[in-house]
Protein backbone atom coordinates (compact mmCIF):
# COMPACT_ATOMS: atom_id res chain seq x y z
CA UNK A 1 0.00 0.00 0.00
CA UNK A 2 2.87 2.53 0.79
CA UNK A 3 4.37 1.94 -2.38
CA UNK A 4 1.05 2.32 -4.62
CA UNK A 5 0.84 5.83 -2.25
CA UNK A 6 4.07 6.61 -3.40
CA UNK A 7 3.19 6.21 -7.07
CA UNK A 8 0.24 8.26 -6.88
CA UNK A 9 1.62 11.08 -5.04
CA UNK A 10 3.09 13.18 -8.71
CA UNK A 11 -0.84 12.00 -10.33
CA UNK A 12 -2.85 13.48 -7.39
CA UNK A 13 0.13 16.84 -7.37
CA UNK A 14 -0.67 17.41 -11.33
CA UNK A 15 -4.36 16.96 -10.59
CA UNK A 16 -4.32 19.24 -7.62
CA UNK A 17 -2.06 21.51 -9.28
CA UNK A 18 -4.44 22.26 -12.42
CA UNK A 19 -7.47 22.44 -9.91
CA UNK A 20 -5.24 25.19 -7.66
CA UNK A 21 -4.46 27.10 -11.53
CA UNK A 22 -8.11 26.68 -13.07
CA UNK A 23 -9.57 27.98 -9.41
CA UNK A 24 -7.40 30.96 -8.87
CA UNK A 25 -7.85 31.80 -12.84
CA UNK A 26 -11.49 31.78 -12.35
CA UNK A 27 -10.87 33.98 -9.24
CA UNK A 28 -8.88 36.72 -10.83
CA UNK A 29 -10.67 37.20 -14.34
CA UNK A 30 -14.48 37.23 -14.93
CA UNK A 31 -15.50 34.54 -17.16
CA UNK A 32 -12.55 32.46 -16.83
CA UNK A 33 -14.77 29.82 -15.39
CA UNK A 34 -17.03 28.49 -18.04
CA UNK A 35 -17.68 25.91 -20.53
CA UNK A 36 -16.34 27.85 -23.37
CA UNK A 37 -12.81 28.34 -21.83
CA UNK A 38 -13.30 24.82 -21.04
CA UNK A 39 -14.00 23.85 -24.46
CA UNK A 40 -10.94 26.39 -25.74
CA UNK A 41 -8.59 23.93 -23.17
CA UNK A 42 -9.47 21.05 -25.36
CA UNK A 43 -9.33 22.28 -28.86
CA UNK A 44 -6.55 24.67 -28.31
CA UNK A 45 -3.96 22.24 -27.28
CA UNK A 46 -5.46 19.10 -29.04
CA UNK A 47 -2.12 17.93 -31.28
CA UNK A 48 -0.37 19.17 -28.20
CA UNK A 49 -2.33 16.54 -26.33
CA UNK A 50 -2.33 13.86 -29.26
CA UNK A 51 1.48 14.03 -29.86
CA UNK A 52 1.97 13.80 -25.53
CA UNK A 53 -0.12 10.47 -25.60
CA UNK A 54 2.06 8.74 -27.58
CA UNK A 55 5.05 10.27 -26.27
CA UNK A 56 3.88 9.04 -22.57
CA UNK A 57 4.23 5.29 -24.02
CA UNK A 58 7.78 6.04 -24.85
CA UNK A 59 8.49 7.76 -21.42
CA UNK A 60 6.70 4.67 -19.89
CA UNK A 61 9.04 2.14 -21.52
CA UNK A 62 11.95 4.37 -20.64
CA UNK A 63 12.50 6.05 -24.28
CA UNK A 64 12.22 9.16 -25.72
CA UNK A 65 11.50 10.35 -28.94
CA UNK A 66 12.42 13.90 -30.08
CA UNK A 67 11.52 13.38 -33.80
CA UNK A 68 7.36 14.08 -33.00
CA UNK A 69 7.06 17.85 -33.73
CA UNK A 70 8.98 17.18 -37.36
CA UNK A 71 6.63 14.21 -37.94
CA UNK A 72 3.58 16.39 -37.31
CA UNK A 73 4.88 19.27 -39.58
CA UNK A 74 5.55 16.48 -41.96
CA UNK A 75 2.22 15.06 -42.06
CA UNK A 76 0.60 18.70 -42.31
CA UNK A 77 2.46 19.51 -45.29
CA UNK A 78 2.31 16.03 -46.82
CA UNK A 79 -1.80 16.38 -46.16
CA UNK A 80 -1.80 19.89 -47.77
CA UNK A 81 0.66 18.78 -50.80
CA UNK A 82 -1.43 15.82 -51.68
CA UNK A 83 -5.06 17.27 -51.58
CA UNK A 84 -3.25 20.04 -53.52
CA UNK A 85 -2.72 17.40 -56.31
CA UNK A 86 -6.07 16.22 -56.24
CA UNK A 87 -5.94 13.31 -53.92
CA UNK A 88 -9.01 12.46 -51.49
CA UNK A 89 -8.44 14.23 -47.99
CA UNK A 90 -9.03 10.77 -46.62
CA UNK A 91 -6.56 8.90 -48.67
CA UNK A 92 -3.92 11.64 -47.93
CA UNK A 93 -4.49 11.34 -44.24
CA UNK A 94 -3.94 7.28 -44.16
CA UNK A 95 -1.25 7.99 -46.68
CA UNK A 96 0.21 10.42 -43.41
CA UNK A 97 -0.76 8.22 -40.70
CA UNK A 98 0.76 4.66 -42.53
CA UNK A 99 4.37 6.49 -42.85
CA UNK A 100 4.04 8.49 -39.75
CA UNK A 101 3.79 4.90 -38.24
CA UNK A 102 6.30 3.22 -40.29
CA UNK A 103 8.76 6.01 -39.11
CA UNK A 104 8.46 5.26 -35.58
CA UNK A 105 8.87 1.25 -36.26
CA UNK A 106 11.91 1.74 -38.03
CA UNK A 107 13.30 4.25 -35.03
CA UNK A 108 11.99 1.45 -32.68
CA UNK A 109 13.72 -1.24 -34.57
CA UNK A 110 17.20 0.61 -34.76
CA UNK A 111 17.03 1.67 -30.68
CA UNK A 112 16.32 -2.26 -30.31
CA UNK A 113 18.25 -4.65 -32.85
CA UNK A 114 21.85 -1.98 -32.38
CA UNK A 115 21.16 -1.21 -28.80
CA UNK A 116 21.29 2.37 -29.64
CA UNK A 117 20.68 5.65 -27.43
CA UNK A 118 16.80 6.44 -28.31
CA UNK A 119 17.81 10.45 -27.68
CA UNK A 120 20.24 10.05 -30.55
CA UNK A 121 18.20 7.79 -32.79
CA UNK A 122 15.00 9.44 -32.43
CA UNK A 123 17.22 13.08 -32.85
CA UNK A 124 18.35 12.20 -36.47
CA UNK A 125 15.15 11.24 -37.26
CA UNK A 126 14.08 15.21 -36.24
CA UNK A 127 16.61 15.90 -38.60
CA UNK A 128 15.10 13.46 -41.60
CA UNK A 129 11.32 14.49 -40.77
CA UNK A 130 12.23 18.16 -40.67
CA UNK A 131 13.88 17.57 -43.66
CA UNK A 132 11.73 15.65 -45.77
CA UNK A 133 8.56 18.35 -44.48
CA UNK A 134 10.97 21.09 -46.61
CA UNK A 135 11.87 18.88 -49.15
CA UNK A 136 7.76 18.21 -50.31
CA UNK A 137 7.45 21.85 -49.67
CA UNK A 138 9.30 24.83 -48.67
CA UNK A 139 6.68 27.27 -47.81
CA UNK A 140 3.33 26.76 -46.16
CA UNK A 141 0.15 25.67 -48.00
CA UNK A 142 -3.76 25.66 -47.23
CA UNK A 143 -5.96 22.31 -47.72
CA UNK A 144 -8.14 23.59 -49.77
CA UNK A 145 -11.02 20.96 -50.27
CA UNK A 146 -14.94 20.86 -49.59
CA UNK A 147 -14.92 17.74 -47.34
CA UNK A 148 -11.71 18.68 -45.12
CA UNK A 149 -13.86 22.30 -44.96
CA UNK A 150 -17.00 19.81 -43.82
CA UNK A 151 -14.89 17.70 -41.29
CA UNK A 152 -13.07 20.31 -40.24
CA UNK A 153 -16.66 22.32 -38.92
CA UNK A 154 -17.52 19.56 -37.33
CA UNK A 155 -18.15 20.05 -33.63
CA UNK A 156 -20.00 19.28 -30.19
CA UNK A 157 -22.66 21.49 -28.78
CA UNK A 158 -21.75 21.06 -24.93
CA UNK A 159 -23.36 24.61 -23.51
CA UNK A 160 -24.72 28.01 -24.74
CA UNK A 161 -22.03 28.91 -27.39
CA UNK A 162 -19.62 26.15 -26.11
CA UNK A 163 -18.61 23.89 -28.65
CA UNK A 164 -16.29 20.60 -29.06
CA UNK A 165 -14.79 20.68 -32.39
CA UNK A 166 -13.43 18.04 -34.10
CA UNK A 167 -9.72 18.40 -32.99
CA UNK A 168 -11.08 18.60 -29.11
CA UNK A 169 -12.62 15.30 -30.05
CA UNK A 170 -9.73 13.63 -31.21
CA UNK A 171 -7.56 14.84 -28.52
CA UNK A 172 -10.64 12.84 -25.77
CA UNK A 173 -10.74 9.69 -27.95
CA UNK A 174 -7.19 9.11 -28.24
CA UNK A 175 -6.61 9.99 -24.60
CA UNK A 176 -9.33 7.52 -24.41
CA UNK A 177 -7.71 4.85 -26.26
CA UNK A 178 -4.63 5.57 -24.72
CA UNK A 179 -6.08 5.11 -21.35
CA UNK A 180 -7.14 1.54 -22.34
CA UNK A 181 -4.47 0.00 -23.99
CA UNK A 182 -1.91 1.50 -21.25
CA UNK A 183 -4.34 -0.75 -18.54
CA UNK A 184 -6.30 -3.36 -20.33
CA UNK A 185 -3.87 -4.40 -22.86
CA UNK A 186 -1.21 -6.75 -22.98
CA UNK A 187 1.16 -4.63 -24.91
CA UNK A 188 0.40 -1.90 -22.19
CA UNK A 189 1.31 -4.08 -19.39
CA UNK A 190 4.30 -4.69 -21.41
CA UNK A 191 5.18 -1.40 -21.71
CA UNK A 192 5.51 -0.69 -18.25
CA UNK A 193 7.40 -3.82 -17.16
CA UNK A 194 9.90 -3.01 -19.44
CA UNK A 195 10.22 0.34 -18.46
CA UNK A 196 10.28 -1.16 -14.76
CA UNK A 197 13.20 -2.96 -15.15
CA UNK A 198 14.15 -4.26 -19.06
CA UNK A 199 16.35 -7.63 -17.69
CA UNK A 200 13.28 -8.81 -15.79
CA UNK A 201 10.78 -8.37 -18.54
CA UNK A 202 13.23 -10.58 -20.77
CA UNK A 203 13.58 -13.07 -17.88
CA UNK A 204 9.77 -12.74 -17.70
CA UNK A 205 9.60 -13.63 -21.42
CA UNK A 206 8.00 -10.37 -22.59
CA UNK A 207 8.51 -9.43 -26.05
CA UNK A 208 10.50 -6.35 -25.13
CA UNK A 209 12.05 -6.07 -29.12
CA UNK A 210 8.56 -6.43 -30.57
CA UNK A 211 7.17 -4.02 -28.43
CA UNK A 212 10.07 -1.30 -28.27
CA UNK A 213 8.64 -1.27 -31.65
CA UNK A 214 5.65 -0.92 -31.43
CA UNK A 215 5.94 1.70 -28.86
CA UNK A 216 7.66 3.94 -31.29
CA UNK A 217 5.45 3.05 -34.02
CA UNK A 218 2.43 4.65 -31.90
CA UNK A 219 4.62 7.65 -31.05
CA UNK A 220 4.92 8.07 -34.65
CA UNK A 221 1.41 7.60 -35.18
CA UNK A 222 0.11 9.86 -32.99
CA UNK A 223 2.22 12.43 -33.94
CA UNK A 224 0.88 12.34 -37.54
CA UNK A 225 -2.27 11.75 -35.99
CA UNK A 226 -1.33 15.51 -34.19
CA UNK A 227 -0.32 16.86 -37.34
CA UNK A 228 -3.96 16.22 -38.61
CA UNK A 229 -5.54 17.81 -36.04
CA UNK A 230 -3.30 20.47 -36.78
CA UNK A 231 -4.19 21.11 -40.75
CA UNK A 232 -7.68 20.76 -39.45
CA UNK A 233 -7.63 22.98 -36.52
CA UNK A 234 -5.56 25.86 -38.86
CA UNK A 235 -6.46 25.05 -42.42
CA UNK A 236 -3.03 24.53 -43.28
CA UNK A 237 0.09 22.79 -43.64
CA UNK A 238 3.44 24.12 -42.46
CA UNK A 239 7.26 22.15 -42.78
CA UNK A 240 8.02 24.64 -39.83
CA UNK A 241 5.29 23.75 -37.70
CA UNK A 242 5.95 22.45 -34.23
CA UNK A 243 9.18 23.20 -34.06
CA UNK A 244 9.70 22.45 -30.29
CA UNK A 245 6.20 20.58 -29.87
CA UNK A 246 8.81 17.39 -28.35
CA UNK A 247 9.97 19.37 -25.03
CA UNK A 248 6.30 20.60 -24.92
CA UNK A 249 5.37 17.02 -25.03
CA UNK A 250 7.90 15.62 -22.65
CA UNK A 251 7.44 18.19 -20.13
CA UNK A 252 3.48 17.36 -20.27
CA UNK A 253 4.09 13.76 -19.46
CA UNK A 254 6.35 14.77 -16.84
CA UNK A 255 4.25 17.12 -14.92
CA UNK A 256 1.49 14.93 -15.87
CA UNK A 257 3.13 11.95 -13.24
CA UNK A 258 5.17 9.84 -15.60
CA UNK A 259 8.76 9.30 -14.43
CA UNK A 260 11.29 9.31 -16.70
CA UNK A 261 13.20 6.71 -15.83
CA UNK A 262 10.40 4.75 -17.30
CA UNK A 263 7.59 2.33 -15.61
CA UNK A 264 5.32 4.56 -13.39
CA UNK A 265 2.95 6.99 -14.90
CA UNK A 266 -0.64 7.38 -16.86
CA UNK A 267 -2.25 8.92 -19.67
CA UNK A 268 -4.67 10.65 -17.63
CA UNK A 269 -2.34 12.23 -15.87
CA UNK A 270 -0.60 13.58 -19.30
CA UNK A 271 -3.96 14.77 -20.03
CA UNK A 272 -3.71 16.84 -16.51
CA UNK A 273 -0.65 17.89 -17.38
CA UNK A 274 -1.90 18.90 -21.22
CA UNK A 275 -4.78 20.56 -19.59
CA UNK A 276 -2.22 22.79 -16.80
CA UNK A 277 -0.14 23.89 -20.34
CA UNK A 278 -3.74 25.27 -21.40
CA UNK A 279 -4.85 26.83 -18.38
CA UNK A 280 -1.41 28.81 -18.01
CA UNK A 281 -1.46 30.29 -21.69
CA UNK A 282 -5.66 30.91 -21.40
CA UNK A 283 -4.74 32.94 -17.86
CA UNK A 284 -2.18 35.28 -20.01
CA UNK A 285 -4.58 35.85 -22.80
CA UNK A 286 -7.12 36.60 -20.08
CA UNK A 287 -4.99 39.05 -18.24
CA UNK A 288 -3.18 40.87 -20.92
CA UNK A 289 -0.67 42.17 -19.91
CA UNK A 290 1.85 39.76 -19.43
CA UNK A 291 4.37 38.27 -22.21
CA UNK A 292 3.53 35.12 -23.34
CA UNK A 293 7.18 34.20 -22.19
CA UNK A 294 5.84 34.21 -18.50
CA UNK A 295 4.26 30.44 -19.76
CA UNK A 296 7.87 29.09 -20.30
CA UNK A 297 8.98 30.67 -17.17
CA UNK A 298 5.88 28.71 -15.41
CA UNK A 299 6.17 25.65 -16.87
CA UNK A 300 10.15 25.59 -16.29
CA UNK A 301 9.61 26.07 -12.60
CA UNK A 302 6.57 23.49 -12.44
CA UNK A 303 8.96 20.58 -14.57
CA UNK A 304 11.76 21.50 -12.23
CA UNK A 305 9.57 20.98 -9.48
CA UNK A 306 8.37 17.41 -10.95
CA UNK A 307 11.29 16.25 -11.31
CA UNK A 308 12.67 17.19 -7.54
CA UNK A 309 9.59 15.12 -6.93
CA UNK A 310 10.25 12.54 -8.63
CA UNK A 311 13.83 11.96 -7.29
CA UNK A 312 12.60 12.21 -3.49
CA UNK A 313 10.11 9.48 -4.27
CA UNK A 314 12.96 7.40 -5.73
CA UNK A 315 15.15 8.04 -2.74
CA UNK A 316 12.04 6.90 -0.63
CA UNK A 317 11.70 3.95 -2.54
CA UNK A 318 15.11 2.72 -1.98
CA UNK A 319 14.74 3.38 1.90
CA UNK A 320 11.90 1.72 2.09
CA UNK A 321 11.84 -0.87 -0.10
Amino acid sequence: MRLLRRQHIPLLATVGMLIVLFSVASALYPGFASLRVVANLFSDNAFLGIVAVGMTFVILSGGIDLSVGAVLAFTTILIASLVGAGWHPLLAISVALVLGSGFGAAMGWLIHRFILPPFLVTLAGMFFARGMAFLVQAQSAVVSHPFYDALGDLRLQIGPKAYLPITALLFLLVVLVGIVIARRSRFGRAVYAIGGAEASALMMGLPVGRTKVRVYALSGFCASLGGVAATLYMGSGNPAMGSGLELDAIAAVVIGGTLLTGGVGSVFGTLAGVLIFGTIQSALVFDGRLNSWWLRIVIASLLLAFILLQKALARSASAHP
